[in-house]
Order: C-alpha cells, then sequence, then structure tokens
C-alpha cells in the first residue's frame, strides 16, 4: 500500500515538449470527456493529470451520481454512464464501484488512443498577445497548444493564465441573489445546544477546535468556501473488508464538539450510506459534525503544493480518526456504534491506498468571472440565456463553511439546499474569460458563476458534458482562425445538438431524479 498523497513529486523528469492542437489539464471525469471529444474530432490532444489516477471524483468515491434529472444529459457524458453499464450488464449505470468506474475511463482512453502524462503539476504558463502560448509542469513536460482546457477542480491553469476569477462567496447584493454569502439554516445543523468552549461555561478558556470567533451577517460574502471531504466506499461484506484502524496520530480532543453533541442526546444515524452494489455503499456527510471537514479547507487554493498537501493530510486525519472514534469511543450510542462494527473498507477500492480514497472532494475552487455569470436568477428560470451548451438542473446546493457561536452554542453557517426548479441553460460565455482577456483558454468546471449558482451546475455529468461542449467550440475558434471569445454560437449549437447534447431545457421531464 503506498502513501496517501494530494501531491506527489514526480519521480522521473521528463524533458519533453509537445505541440498539439488541444492541451487538458486535468484527467478527471472532465478532463477525459473533453479528450474523448477531441479525438473524435480530429484534434491532437494531451491531457496532464496532476495525480495517479484517471476519472476524478466520478473515479474517486462519488458513486451516487448526483444528476438532477437525467434527461438533462446527453453525449459523452451521458456515454460514460451506458459505458459503466456494461461493466454491471445494464443500459446505464449512476450507482456504481470506484474500480468500475476508473476501469471505464482507462478503457476509454486506452481505446481511444489518448495521450495522458501522469504526475503532471502545473509549474508556470507563459501568455502572449493574450493567448496561452505553453505551460510547464513540475515533471518536465512542456506542451504548446493551439487551445487549452482547464478542467482542474481548483482552477490553477486559468489562475496561472491571469484571467479574472473569484474566491469564495458573493454577498446577496452583488447579483441581486437570496442564497450567496454567509446562511444559517436548518439543515445538518446543531438539533441541541452544545457549549463551544474548552472548559465547559467558560468562554476565556477558548473555543474548540474548528470553531471560530465572531457571528457572520447574513448574505454578506467572504472568500470561504464550502466544506471538502473524501466520498468512502465502505463494505459490510466481511470477505471484502479492511478493518478501521486507529489512524497514527490520532487526536480524541478533535472530536470533543462531537461528543458533547452525543451527550446532549444526539443520536447518529446512518443517512448518507447510500447503496451501492455488491454490499458496498458510497458514504458522504451527513448531520452537524461528520466527514466535512468544516472549516479547514479555505487556505487550500492560495496554497503552494506543499501547502495543499498539508491540509489534504489534514482532511484524510480528520475523516479516518471520525470513523474510529466512532467504532471504539465509549460516548457513542450502542444502537449506531454496534451496527457500525459490520463496515469496513472495501478491499478491492483503492488498494494502492488501503481501501481509502485517492481523490479529496474539492466542491468549490476557483471560479472564473466571464462576460456572464450564472447566478441564482438562471438557476431558477427567472433569468434565460440564448447560448445554451447545456444543462445542468440540481439543487442550488452549498455545504457549511465555518463554525461558530451564538448565545454559548455552536452552530454551522454556509449549508442550503434549495430546488432551482426545472432543468436550465448554461451560458457558452461562462465557459470562457472576458473578452480581452485570454483567447483560448476554456473553464468547464470552475466557470463563471456565483457561489451558490456554481453550487447547482458543479454535478459531474454536467462537468463531462460541459467539457465536451468546450472541445467542439474549440474546434471552431482552431479552424476559424478566432479567439473563443469569437466563435460563432449558431454554427457550435448545430455541432453540440449533432453530437447529442441536450440544449433546450424543455425535455421530456418524466423521471427526474432526486438530488441524492
Amino acid at each position: 500500500m503506498s502513501a496517501l498523497h494530494y501531491h506527489l513529486p514526480s519521480e522521473h523528469t521528463l524533458n519533453l515538449t509537445l505541440k498539439r492542437d488541444l492541451c487538458i489539464y486535468g484527467g478527471n471525469s472532465g478532463g477525459i470527456a473533453a479528450a474523448v471529444a477531441a479525438r473524435r474530432l480530429g484534434l491532437s490532444v494531451v491531457v496532464l493529470e496532476p495525480g495517479r489516477h484517471l476519472g476524478g471524483m466520478t473515479a474517486g468515491g462519488l458513486s451516487l451520481t448526483d444528476i438532477g434529472n437525467k434527461h438533462a444529459i446527453g453525449g459523452v457524458s451521458r456515454e460514460f454512464y451506458r459505458r459503466v453499464g456494461r461493466h454491471y450488464g445494464v443500459p446505464e449505470h449512476w450507482r456504481f464501484e470506484p474500480h468500475a468506474a476508473e476501469q471505464t475511463y482507462l478503457d476509454w482512453v486506452a481505446e481511444e488512443g489518448i495521450e495522458v502524462h501522469y504526475g503532471s503539476f502545473l509549474a508556470a504558463v507563459e501568455v502572449r498577445d493574450r493567448d496561452i502560448v505553453r505551460l510547464w509542469t513540475e515533471s518536465g513536460v512542456e506542451v504548446q497548444a493551439r487551445c487549452f482546457i482547464d478542467c482542474s477542480y481548483e482552477g490553477d491553469l486559468m489562475a496561472a493564465a491571469g484571467v479574472s476569477f473569484t474566491i469564495g462567496r458573493e454577498s446577496n447584493s452583488a447579483y441581486g441573489e437570496t442564497l450567496n454569502g454567509a446562511q444559517v439554516r436548518n439543515k445538518h445543523q446543531f438539533e441541541l445546544p452544545v457549549d463551544p468552549y474548552v472548559v465547559e461555561g467558560d468562554s476565556a478558556s477558548g473555543l474548540l477546535p474548528g470553531i471560530e470567533p465572531g457571528e457572520p451577517v447574513i448574505g454578506r460574502g467572504d472568500r470561504r468556501v464550502q466544506a471538502y471531504n473524501f466520498r468512502l466506499c465502505l463494505s459490510r461484506n466481511p470477505e471484502n473488508q479492511r478493518p478501521f484502524e486507529k489512524p497514527e496520530g490520532y487526536d480524541r480532543g478533535r472530536y470533543e464538539l462531537f461528543a458533547r453533541y452525543l451527550r446532549a442526546g444526539y443520536v447518529p444515524v446512518f443517512n448518507k450510506f447510500d447503496a451501492l452494489v455488491n454490499d458496498k455503499v458510497d458514504m458522504n456527510n451527513h448531520g452537524a459534525f461528520s466527514t466535512d471537514f468544516i472549516g479547514g479547507n479555505h487556505a487550500f487554493l492560495t496554497a503552494s503544493y506543499a501547502g495543499r498537501e498539508e491540509i489534504f493530510q489534514r482532511h484524510v486525519a480528520h475523516v479516518k480518526g471520525l470513523l474510529w472514534f466512532w467504532k471504539q469511543d465509549p460516548e457513542v450510542p450502542r444502537e449506531f456504534q454496534e451496527p457500525f462494527q459490520n463496515w469496513g473498507w472495501a478491499k478491492d477500492e483503492f488498494v494502492d491506498c488501503g481501501g481509502f480514497p485517492h481523490s479529496l472532494y474539492v466542491r468549490e475552487g476557483r471560479r472564473l468571472v466571464g462576460d456572464v455569470v450564472m447566478t441564482e436568477h438562471h438557476c431558477t428560470g427567472a433569468e434565460r440565456i440564448e447560448d445554451s451548451v447545456g444543462l445542468a438542473a440540481y439543487t442550488m446546493d452549498s455545504h457549511n463553511c465555518r463554525r461558530f457561536v451564538r448565545d454559548g452554542k455552536v452552530l454551522n453557517e454556509g449549508d442550503v439546499q434549495v430546488h432551482s426548479g426545472p432543468p436550465y441553460p448554461i451560458s457558452y460565455r461562462a465557459l470562457i474569460p472576458r473578452r480581452g482577456e485570454c483567447g483560448n483558454l476554456f473553464v468547464p468546471f470552475g466557470l463563471s458563476a456565483s457561489h451558490i449558482a456554481f453550487g447547482s451546475i458543479r454535478m459531474e455529468p454536467v462537468f463531462m458534458l460541459l467539457a465536451e461542449s468546450c472541445v467542439h467550440a474549440a474546434l471552431l475558434a482552431i479552424r476559424g482562425g478566432v479567439d473563443v471569445q469569437d466563435v460563432p454560437y449558431e454554427k457550435l449549437r448545430d455541432e453540440l445538438l449533432n453530437a447529442g447534447q441536450v440544449l433546450d431545457p424543455n425535455i421530456n421531464a418524466a423521471d427526474p431524479q432526486s438530488g441524492e
């Protein structure tokens, strides 16, 4: 079993120079979808993947697909779910095992002849006359390309290219929204009063770990991003289990807040133990204190790779420590602890990491600020755009961003879960920099959207379909010798429809998939 890392320096320096039509930074779900589309369109393409695995979160534990409405998913994105369905002998599959998803991507890459370089963390970018000319990776790969797609969850390439972006939450006043900025709501909230101080009742003793001083102003913006965690694949089959073990450096004090919540009368439940196949579940965050490492990620996006590695390891420690706490701590109620003993790591998943996922769930990174910013108003249908390159359909969703104290009790802040309504179109102009900025860059994940609109758009199937749409636009830009801002939308629309993309929100809405 190898060590678990966010950033693992490359073992070899390649000193390799590549000239391609298209360079894709990030071999996650969107990156592979883009590469498949590019190869089929006859473009030369290279994928630079910083990690050691393909598929990002889709192959990294996010196995219960957040769909919104599966009829809104077309093109290469829909093809992925049909391909993984073949693994199980069904037409398509949306609740798959992580290893099945990764193998699907690996087979796809081999079938299409896609060039992938692993361990390729971005080192530098050269921009000339507002275009990216080339980039370099820490592993010694130089890529010169005609167009670039930033498929990273973090938005590292667009930041290096110098385009306009933002981090965190806008105030409601920025775009006339109601669900942006600080929010204190009832979901994933402390349902019972819990004392926040190191010495209960003594504010002078300081706050327990993970609690911030000061109260939020509802609707006010800041640079906080919603909490990260890991999506865990657990098994209850004794023949396919690795036991949860006490993690090195386990600090029971990190869970004192949860212990107090239990003493107040809270009993954990097995919500978000979502069934997959073969006696496995996709375990996600649930409740006031769970696998989300609330407040532990705010420095992540601006940190160096070494700094991100430290933050990554703190997230690992939080999750492993929590599972150990659940398993053996006497504060945990028997009605939860005893059945929890039946669970363990799935032995046949993430085998090089001892069953623990290799992908940190970076739910929110940098976000482009383009000529169109998708907002709450687009999600609800109050505003419509006319240059659709795909549909989104998920709830306006944000996980909690911090913990604070009100009237001597701890509360969570930042969780929002508000239904957005029917599927709605995403603007092409939200995927590209402002006119006058970079003319050969696309950003399909960290697209131009407010915090709360991004929370609806950010789902993996949508990421894949937007990445494919970027490739069709790149082909038109290359053929026409124009900036991405000057790609004629009518031609792009025709190309996307021919590729099976769904652009019209007036689709057959039967069988909507709930926001699971």
